[in-house]
């Protein structure tokens, strides 16, 4: 302990990684149940898709479809609202529709845009409300540009395409809706399809792309014969809307640079405290993102935490860089695996080591008097003017008689007042025994010559 106080924040440090180790243990307290209306028979889960698809949603899903399947629910109505969002995401979630063991019905609140028109294609059924649409497909980048890489295209249409025919709709209808360049007839629509098609309701009923119109989920449900069953609404629970705010690029990438910061800056300017526990907090809520986003395990958090206790070590052991590559190791291993794409998280890690490096350099500067390097440089000085002095004076010798207890040859020793006293003759040689009288004095330096009476 006598180590740790050292450093006036790293108890608080201490602290908070104890708080991150013990935190993914504690997300299962804020599960929240759905609201459930009364009726007989297996139950109608009805689950909500009414946001961008990323990683927080499909954690969120998972949970759902798994409840119904583990509730032996007879249907699951999937309300789409939405422009679409992350390819990986939507290809995880349509797989998750595809293959669930309860029939699932799609109903089109609203939008149904791109990566929400492949969930919908892969459930059972589709139900549009009127003036709702589906379609726009194509994939576009971060800056919402169109893609035209042929082989990626190729391959989502391909995706689009296949989704479908498995529940038994024209194929080439999905591949318009995916490929800027596709041109044919649409058996149906009465038009060429050209561009990236979008289909109304009315169109898509028309063209056999929606079973039916329906302007609520209770009217979905009643068209499917199960009014008379008990409806489950399904809700994200406070942890998991937390989940998809804390998983965006952006957000992942502020916690780490003050993560990543905060602990630095409370190592190499330790006292405040207030740096290291920001920095903990920065990367507890990173990790609980990821976490409740079913990314991260315990291991990863294990192994972060390893790493960091790793890397302070290594500010006091003689390791020859040993414990700080394995702790730096350690660190990105952990914050990689936490991770949806561990390709995605090193880069975001690498921005955010940068940027911290800028924000430590910063902070050293400003309290560059207070830093951890300080202990390794005097900065006192030790002068005589302040009563300081290197070796001790025998300026008190100055004029007192002695005897040479040596010869002087110059050096020797001399006898004054019973003392014994190394001493140099002023030049010449002094037998043993001779008289001596001390002429100067300086430090340790005491000069004699041979003294007669007169």
């Amino acid at each position: 302990m006598r180590l740790f106080n050292r450093l006036g924040g790293f108890r608080g440090i201490t602290a908070a990684l104890l708080l991150l180790a013990a935190l993914p243990g504690a997300v299962p307290a804020f599960g929240a149940e759905g609201e459930e209306s009364r009726g007989s028979g297996p139950a109608v889960y009805v689950i909500p898709v009414r946001q961008t698809i990323e990683s927080g949603l499909e954690a969120f899903l998972k949970r759902a479809f798994r409840e119904a399947e583990e509730a032996r629910a007879e249907r699951i109505v999937l309300v789409i609202n939405t422009n679409g969002g992350r390819l990986e995401n939507a290809q995880n979630i349509g797989d998750l529709v595809a293959s669930s063991p309860v029939p699932v019905t799609a109903f089109v609140e609203s939008k149904a845009f791109s990566a929400g028109a492949y969930i919908a294609l892969n459930a059972d059924q589709i139900v549009m409300r009127p003036g709702s649409s589906i379609g726009a497909a194509a994939m576009v980048d971060a800056a919402g540009n169109l893609v035209d890489n042929p082989k990626l295209i190729s391959a989502w249409t391909a995706e689009m395409r296949d989704a479908a025919e498995a529940s038994g709709r024209h194929p080439d209808i999905a591949a318009a809706m995916a490929d800027p360049n596709f041109r044919g007839d649409i058996p149906g629509l009465g038009r060429e399809a050209g561009g990236i098609l979008t289909l109304t309701a009315e169109e898509a009923l028309r063209v056999g792309y929606a079973d039916h119109l329906a302007g609520s989920v209770e009217e979905v449900i009643e068209w499917l014969g199960l009014g008379q069953r008990a409806v489950v609404h399904v809700e994200p629970t406070p942890a998991e809307r937390a989940a998809r705010v804390l998983t965006q690029p952006g957000v992942m990438l502020i916690l780490l640079i003050v993560g990543i910061a905060g602990i630095l800056i409370e190592l190499l300017v330790p006292g405040f405290g207030v740096p290291g526990i920001l920095g903990i907090l920065s990367l507890a809520l990173y990790f609980f993102g990821q976490y409740v986003a079913g990314f991260a395990g315990v291991e990863s958090v294990a192994l972060f935490v390893a790493g960091i206790i790793l890397l302070v070590l290594e500010l006091f052991v003689p390791s020859y860089g040993i414990l700080g590559i394995l702790g730096g190791a350690a660190v990105i291993g952990g914050i990689a695996t936490a991770a949806y794409d561990a390709g995605d998280a090193v880069m975001t890690l690498l921005y955010a080591l940068a940027a911290a490096a800028v924000l430590t350099a910063i902070a050293g500067y400003v309290f560059r008097r207070r830093g951890v390097w300080n202990k390794f440089i005097l900065r006192e000085a030790l002068t005589s003017e302040e009563g300081y002095l290197s070796t001790e004076t025998r300026a008190d010798l100055e004029g007192k008689t002695g005897t040479a207890a040596t010869p002087l040859r110059p050096a020797g020793v001399v006898l004054i007042d019973g003392e014994r006293i190394d001493a140099v003759s002023d030049g010449g040689f002094i037998e043993a025994g001779a008289r001596v009288r001390v002429t100067k004095a300086e430090g340790l330096r005491v000069v004699v010559r041979e003294w007669k009476d007169e």
